[in-house]
Parts: structure tokens; C-alpha cells; sequence
């Protein structure tokens, strides 16, 4: 049982996070000891930058799970969504009847408490919403809190505890703990919301895209009558959620008659200029260095939430412009012989197929080199293996990794590299497959030339690509 609810009062001292270094955790873990706890923490996979930052701010970090870890008693254990209910900590945690709870629980209960929750949910887009939301309110004086998946450039951090009245968090549609299976989303009462798009992800815990939007109806019908929910226009699958809501929806996009619309646009790299209106007049222009039409969008679901918190249109506009974006979302990590190398988070055959796009006006001069790894537990699937085949087509030249780990899907739901290989050659595409990191480091090195453009995009680390790329090019 969850011992959260009644027994952390103000006698908690010490906490303890197993998955410590995880993103979220990573993040939480700071949060806490800024808050004046003392805060250990552990994990299977300890090493830098995440652990030596970790110790930086006074947090001792254990290599590895054992039941020692815990042996001092902590007064509240946190435990990741990665930690299954046999692990050493886990078991040793009920054998002595410690308190436990999730990381949305402790954010709940030590940092949001109190404050207005504005959540941003989606399959897409999440990271850069909150990131801009986040930097928006921090430029017009409401000192906000936050937590995101990913690092603000303007604070070089993904959390911040502010004095203000709003805690920023994203609301992932990823389960929460083993004995808490469900959306982390839940956990939060926001006071306004929004929903970027409802497709088919994490097939390693949603079934099919009935149970995808099957948690976000419930999340939906979950909000409160005084709540506010923003949400995009041109999505059918959450549109046809957005009966079971209860609360106030606005929504946003290009359709007319939306409340929050997109305007005349005008890209002149690197600024994208753009017009909003709102109630079918115009609001206002503003800048941004933000590429490509999702992102805008992003941005446009920002520009009515802080309209709604009376924030003037002057000074969202000089947010927008002064905001440097996140890291891993189209984050240049160097040029060498006038060749760009790029990265991004893109996994989900929509993601890939809009940051092609976005990027691609950048490219005036020279290729998009497209450099593709599979790696999460959807795109290692053949659930999209024709999908992927359509997000490439604004590519000039393509690279695709063999998936680095298959060993636990079944052989007649791989994902195969080979074939989307096959696929994008029959539609006309300079496509090759590569069996590893090295293989394809050695050919682009070969082939790229001044001007090009070098988009890589995986969700982990890619086995360090992007800076082994620059040091031969």
C-alpha cells in the first residue's frame, strides 16, 4: 500500500529516490534538498554528468540497489517508474515499513502544493509547451516553478522552485509507478491545461490508440468544472475526447472559428515571424526562433494561457524572442567545414516527419542529412514500420541505424530497418541502412559537404553521434 497520504507530515527529513537519475527524478532529487531536505538517492546506471551534478548539490548517490541503501530509515522513499516491486530497496522498504510514494506524488505534496497547476499534455510537444510557458512567466515577473523533460537553454536547468502562484509541470501519459499503473497525468489538479495531440505511443504500455485515448478522455473528464482546458483544433482523436469534458475548452490552431488562431507567417531564418488572433481579430505579431509550424503552434497554446493570466501581449512577445530553446529539441551542437550537425528528440514517425520539415528551410544551400535511430519501445516495433516510411520524404539523404536493443520483442513485432531502408528507396530516396554508430559516422564524414545540414534524432544518447560526428568531419 501507498503510506504517502498519511504519513508524511512535518517530521519528514530525510527522503530517499530509488531511480535516482533519471531526468524527472534527477530533477526532483534537486528540488528536495533545495527545499532543506537531506536527500540520498540510487540507481543502476550512476555516472556523469547526471550523478556528479547530483553530487554537486549535496545528494549522495549509492551505485546500484541493494537493501543497505535504505538500511538508515529514510523518512520517505520515492521510487521510480522504472523499479519493479522485486527490487532489493523495494522489498526491504516494506519489510521495515518505511513511507513510499511516486514522483508525481512528491511533487504534488512538497512543491505544488498551494500554488496553480498548468499542465501540458500530449504525445507531442509537451517539453517545448512547458519550456516557453515556463520562460514566459518567468519574464513577466510571476516567478513560477517548474519541472520538465528536458533542459531550458535561458536557465540551463529542467526544474526551479519560484516564489510565485504557478508550478509548470508536463503531463505524461506514461504510468506512474509499478504500484501506481497509471498515466502520471492524473496526479495533477490543474488549473489550466493543455492537450498538443492524442496518438498511438508507448507500446510497451498502452495496447492500441483506443486505450491511448481511452487515458486521455479519462484525464479529460478528470478536470475540474472551474478548469481550463486548451486544445488543438486539427487532431480528430482528441477532439472526439473532448465530450467527456466538464470544464471550459478553448481551442487553438488554424481552423476557423477557433478562438486562438494562427495569423499570416513569415520565415526568414532564423526568426519566424507570425500573426495571432483571438475571436477572429487580430491580438498580436510576434518573433521567434523556434522553426517550423508545430512549434508555433506550441507557441500559440502558450500566448492564450498567459493571455488568460492577464500577462500583456508586449511582454509575451519579448519572451518569445529572448527564449533559446531546449536542449536535444533542434539544439546545433556545432559546425565544422560549414557542415551543421543537429539534434533532436524525434522518435514518433509525426515527430520525425515535422522536425524534417521544420529544419528543412535551413538547408537552402546544402542537403538534409537525416540520421534516424530507433530506439524506443514503440519505434522498435513494427507497429509504425509504413508510417516511418512517410516522414522522411523532405530529406535529401537518409541514415538508419539498426534498432540498438530488440532482444525482448518478439521476432514478429520487430521493427525493421532494413525494410523502411526498402521502402524509402521506392519512393524515390537516397536511403542506406547501417548496422551501427560507427558505420554511419564513417559515411557521412564521407559524404558530407559544406553547407549540409546534419539532423540526428534519437531519444537517447546515440552512442555520443553528434560530438564524434564534429571531431571527423
Amino acid at each position: 500500500m501507498n503510506l504517502i497520504n498519511n504519513r508524511i507530515d512535518a517530521k519528514v527529513r530525510t527522503i530517499h529516490l530509488t531511480a535516482v537519475c533519471g531526468t524527472g527524478m534527477g530533477a526532483l532529487a534537486c528540488m528536495l534538498r533545495d527545499l532543506g531536505f537531506e536527500v540520498t538517492g540510487s540507481d543502476q546506471k550512476v555516472y556523469p554528468p547526471m550523478s556528479t551534478f547530483l553530487e554537486q548539490k549535496g545528494i549522495r548517490i549509492m551505485n546500484g540497489y541493494c537493501a543497505e541503501n535504505v538500511s538508515f530509515k529514510p523518512d520517505l522513499v520515492v521510487i521510480g517508474n522504472v523499479i519493479s516491486k522485486d527490487n532489493p530497496e523495494v522489498m526491504e522498504v516494506m519489510r521495515l515499513g518505511l513511507a513510499f510514494c511516486s514522483m508525481p506524488q512528491a511533487l504534488n505534496h512538497f512543491v505544488a502544493a498551494g500554488k496553480q497547476t498548468l499542465l501540458v499534455s500530449g504525445t507531442h510537444g509537451k517539453t517545448t509547451t512547458s519550456s516557453i510557458l515556463a520562460w514566459v512567466l518567468h519574464e513577466a515577473g510571476l516567478d513560477p516553478s517548474y519541472m520538465i523533460g528536458g533542459i531550458l537553454k535561458n536557465f540551463n536547468s529542467n526544474y526551479r522552485l519560484g516564489n510565485g502562484a504557478h508550478f509548470i509541470v508536463e503531463g505524461d501519459e506514461y504510468d506512474t509507478a509499478y504500484f501506481d499503473k497509471v498515466p502520471k497525468f492524473f496526479h495533477y489538479k490543474p488549473r489550466m491545461a493543455v492537450t498538443t495531440s492524442v496518438e498511438f505511443d508507448h507500446a510497451d504500455i498502452f495496447n492500441d490508440l483506443d486505450h491511448v485515448k481511452d487515458a486521455f478522455g479519462r484525464f479529460m473528464a478528470g478536470l475540474s468544472d472551474d478548469s481550463l482546458l486548451l486544445a488543438y483544433d486539427e487532431d480528430q482523436n482528441l477532439e472526439g475526447l473532448l465530450g467527456r469534458c466538464r470544464c471550459r475548452i478553448e481551442r487553438y490552431g488554424n481552423r476557423s472559428g477557433s478562438p486562438w488562431q494562427l495569423g499570416d507567417i513569415r520565415v526568414d531564418p532564423p526568426w519566424t515571424a507570425f500573426e495571432v488572433h483571438k475571436d477572429s481579430r487580430p491580438f498580436a505579431g510576434f518573433r521567434t526562433r523556434l522553426c517550423g509550424g508545430h512549434n508555433l503552434l506550441n507557441a500559440l497554446s502558450v500566448i492564450a494561457i498567459a493571455d488568460h493570466l492577464n500577462i500583456p501581449a508586449a511582454s509575451i512577445s519579448s519572451a518569445l524572442e529572448s527564449f533559446e530553446g531546449i536542449k536535444r529539441r533542434q539544439e546545433i551542437r556545432g559546425q565544422k567545414r560549414q557542415i551543421t550537425v543537429m539534434d533532436d528528440f524525434a522518435h514518433h514517425p509525426t515527430a520525425v516527419r515535422e522536425t524534417i520539415r521544420a529544419v528543412k528551410p535551413m538547408c537552402n544551400a546544402g542537403r538534409l542529412i537525416a540520421v534516424f535511430e530507433p530506439r524506443t519501445a514503440t519505434s522498435m516495433r513494427s507497429i509504425f514500420q509504413k508510417e516511418y516510411a512517410e516522414s522522411f520524404d523532405m530529406a535529401d539523404l537518409i541514415c538508419i541505424r539498426q534498432p540498438p536493443s530488440v532482444r525482448k520483442i518478439p521476432h514478429n513485432e520487430k521493427f525493421s530497418s532494413e525494410q523502411l531502408v526498402t521502402d524509402l528507396k521506392q519512393r524515390g530516396k537516397k536511403a542506406y541502412f547501417f548496422p551501427d554508430t560507427d558505420a554511419i559516422i564513417n559515411f557521412v564524414v564521407d559524404h558530407a559537404q559544406p553547407a549540409d545540414l546534419i539532423l540526428v534524432m534519437s531519444n537517447g544518447g546515440f552512442d555520443n553521434i553528434h560530438q564524434r560526428l564534429l571531431d571527423n568531419l
